[in-house]
């Protein structure tokens, strides 16, 4: 019989991922740490994944369906309601779990305070013939207080986390209306509640694939305006931070062709913070014109791939 109060529910969002899913059910499955339900949410999916989960026989995975494609974001609180865990984990349907990832969180959650509300590990991020480690050495403080970290960017990657459920007890869940960045969003106002724990060895492999949400610009920049917007409080605190965050939606919507409103964002990043000369650069450069802005930004990025 499967047990009805496991210890960890593992959430795994997928859509249209029944080629890559088996690797990713398997690697959960395999954990040395067993005591584990999987809630799998297909996402309204169009190809075979409900008959791929069904060639698993094995009473501890929960199929649930949406009728209609609703994204990643409600895919993963549709599960975490459903979830019956003292503790949630979040695996992606293209990523790959290491053997004992589940065994070390659960004896980090054993020997931590009671402040402690997430667990989180570094991982490979595989990328073509690339294979990365993150999050990156350069991050001074990665466990504790990490808010003031997180509103300088993410690191925190989600499959890598194993969170007290007690955490979604306030209702805030990951922000449906978001196009991307909805994991950063999440630990920034969970980062303000609670202490993270960091374990600093790869716990896992993350694979990047084509049709990636995070790989659309458009979204991310939507993404990176709107969680700007909701926490600027937070972000209004540290000028020269936010002028870095301005600084990335105004070039970034300059790169996309948005120049009205990318130089309106590159305004907002030099009123910040007065001394970001990136801004300033930028600002002078796009004076001569949109082509002479294109001919700096693809030197700056030669320049930043060859370093």
């Amino acid at each position: 019989m499967c047990d009805q109060n496991p210890k960890v529910s593992v959430v795994i969002p997928t859509y249209n991922r029944a080629h890559l899913l088996p690797r990713a059910i398997q690697s959960v499955l395999d954990q040395t740490y067993q005591d584990l339900e999987i809630v799998l949410v297909d996402d309204g999916s169009t190809d075979n994944t409900e008959e791929v989960i069904k060639d698993f026989k094995d009473e501890r995975i929960r199929y649930i369906r949406h009728n209609q494609n609703k994204g990643a974001s409600a895919a993963r609180n549709t599960g975490i309601r459903e979830s019956r865990g003292k503790y949630i984990s979040f695996q992606d349907s293209d990523d790959e779990w290491f053997l004992d990832k589940l065994k070390q969180q659960i004896e980090a959650f054993a020997d931590a305070s009671p402040e402690i509300g997430i667990v989180y590990s570094g991982f490979y991020r595989i990328e073509a013939d690339r294979k990365i480690y993150l999050p990156n050495d350069h991050l001074p403080q990665k466990e504790g207080n990490i808010h003031n970290e997180l509103l300088k960017g993410n690191f925190v990657g989600t499959p890598t986390v194993l969170m007290k459920k007690e955490c979604f007890e306030n209702k805030k869940y990951f922000d449906e209306n978001l196009p991307a960045l909805e994991d950063w969003e999440l630990w920034i106002e969970l980062s303000k509640y609670y202490l993270f724990k960091y374990i600093n060895k790869p716990l896992l492999c993350s694979y990047s694939t084509p049709n990636s949400i995070n790989l659309n610009e458009n979204n991310m920049l939507k993404a990176h305006e709107i969680i700007l917007l909701t926490h600027l409080d937070d972000f209004s605190k540290n000028k020269k931070n936010l002028s870095e965050h301005y600084y990335d939606i105004g070039t970034g919507l300059c790169s996309i062709g948005d120049f009205n409103n990318g130089r309106n964002y590159l305004i907002k990043s030099m009123k910040a913070y007065y001394f970001n000369f990136k801004t300033i650069t930028v600002l002078f450069i796009l004076l001569f014109g949109q082509s002479i802005y294109f001919k700096f930004r693809d030197l700056h990025r030669k320049i930043g791939h060859r370093s």
